[in-house]
């Protein structure tokens, strides 16, 4: 999911990570609380005092979300859910589970953690604020921990809205899991939900343009956009592990798939095979032995007038375990490689002899009619 992060450190078993978009939601932070709201609550100070109670308050504010997440983190792991580790990014931070929740109950409590963290934290922080007022030259530090209650109090109450994938949207989706017993229903319903409420913001987010307000309307418009990308490619991962759970690649791989010779030229591979039968990928076979397999990506990087003097045994991939499988390989872990890898199509083998082949598109296709007849 964040392919560029990298790795800060790590607590407790989980790595914390950083992804670069971070940069820009702190960049932001600063600004806004620098040139806006301490300059509001706190006026008569110089910019340099400003930009580092700025500083200090966007620093302990990301600690905050990474407490939040960590709250996430230590629950999930204690009720057996496997936390791969956290990522702060620009739309604040995110606990990356390797897998869902065993039981609604479990959803439930680690959806809960976080805010509860939250609201512990907005206390402890007001707490302190109050104690800090006792001392006549700890003003400054005063209002960063005034903010510091109300940003996490604000964080709290966010995330329980009833929109997934927020905390509140997996509240939502464990009391439907546990009525119901159906978490791909429960899914469905909370993301629907999300969509709504993505909707509203992003509605909200027009009209503040509109009023001027150029920064806070871009940031719900932007922040609606994810929730509803966010809600979305949550149920498609959940339709995803039910309609692939047991299954193997053997049972939705294509059987008897067109196959080429290596004796083709490339002009005639495209001409008499791919755009006869509608095919971009093709095994490559010699006298019923499998030798590897030619797709147009390959063609894509040989200029077009040389193709009638290029035959497809000088430039097929040779068989290889990277566009191979086995036909009793789980769906699931098919899946998990098409994201490690980016293949997306593969050669699927038994006993050094072509089965079947089997691709993204094909798994997409399986994905669709099972939603149609889960929405049924």
């Amino acid at each position: 999911m964040f392919a560029n992060a990298v790795k800060l450190f790590t607590i407790n078993g989980f790595d914390i990570k950083l992804d670069p978009s971070w940069a820009l939601i702190a960049a932001l932070i600063t600004w806004s609380l620098s040139r806006q709201y301490f300059p509001h609550v706190f006026p008569g100070q110089s910019i340099e005092v400003y930009l580092a109670m700025a500083l200090a308050a966007m620093l302990c504010f990301f600690a905050s979300l990474l407490l939040h997440e960590l709250a996430h983190s230590v629950v999930a792991r204690r009720l057996g859910t496997p936390i791969k580790g956290i990522t702060l990014f620009v739309f604040g931070g995110v606990a990356e589970m390797e897998a869902e929740p065993n039981s609604a109950t479990a959803e439930f409590w680690i959806a809960l953690a976080g805010p509860a963290m939250s609201l512990v934290l907005s206390f402890g922080f007001w707490m302190l604020a109050q104690f800090s007022t006792l001392y006549s030259d700890t003003a400054v530090l005063t209002e960063v921990l005034a903010y510091l209650a109300i940003i996490n109090l604000i964080l709290a109450l966010f995330n329980l809205v009833p929109a997934f994938p927020l905390d509140g949207g997996r509240v939502l989706r464990a009391v439907l899991w546990h009525r119901n017993g159906d978490i791909l229903k429960a899914t469905e319903t909370a993301a629907r939900s999300g969509a709504i409420i993505a909707y509203v913001l992003m509605g909200l987010g027009v009209l503040a343009l509109f009023q001027e307000a150029t920064v806070t309307g871009l940031w719900q418009i932007m922040i609606g956009v994810y929730i509803l990308i966010a809600a979305r490619s949550g149920y498609q991962a959940q339709l995803a592990r039910v309609a692939f759970e047991d299954k193997f690649v053997g049972a939705l791989m294509a059987r008897n798939p067109v196959v080429v010779s290596p004796a083709l030229t490339l002009a005639e591979c495209v001409n008499q095979v791919m755009l006869r039968y509608g095919v971009r990928f093709l095994p490559v076979l010699d006298d019923g032995v499998l030798l590897g397999h030619i797709d147009q990506n390959i063609l894509f990087g040989i200029d077009r007038e040389n193709w009638s003097q290029t035959r497809v045994d000088d430039v097929f991939v040779g068989l290889n375990d990277a566009h191979t499988v086995a036909p009793d390989m789980p769906v699931q872990d098919l899946m998990s490689l098409i994201s490690q890898t980016g293949q997306r199509k593969f050669l699927v083998v038994e006993n050094d002899t072509l089965v079947g082949v089997i691709t993204l598109a094909d798994l997409m296709h399986y994905l669709q009619v099972s939603d149609m007849f889960h929405r049924r």
